[in-house]
């Protein structure tokens, strides 16, 4: 994971989603963060959303990669879903 955070820069994310979020209402979940969790379920061959999520709770490398504490809640699937039909 470590190889991944430093070969990449995921900067670039932000440019290309920022007119699909607006600066009112509820604080959304980071669009880097959406693209990290899809990425991790793509590169480690996760078939579901819901198994990425349960692999993130318990894996200190992704959690270190999403930029997750220890104790920081990790977002429920189905918000993953919502954010992927609305922003990609």
């Amino acid at each position: 994971m470590r190889k991944l955070e430093t070969a990449i820069d995921f900067s670039f994310i932000y440019p290309l989603v920022e007119h699909l979020y607006s600066p009112n209402g509820r604080p959304s979940i980071d669009p880097v963060v959406l693209f990290k969790m899809a990425f991790i379920q793509y590169v480690f061959g996760i078939r579901s959303m819901r198994q990425t999520i349960k692999e993130i709770e318990t894996n200190m490398a992704y959690r270190w990669f999403l930029g997750f504490g220890f104790h920081t809640e990790v977002p429920h699937f189905s918000t993953f879903g919502k954010n992927y039909v609305r922003r990609f």
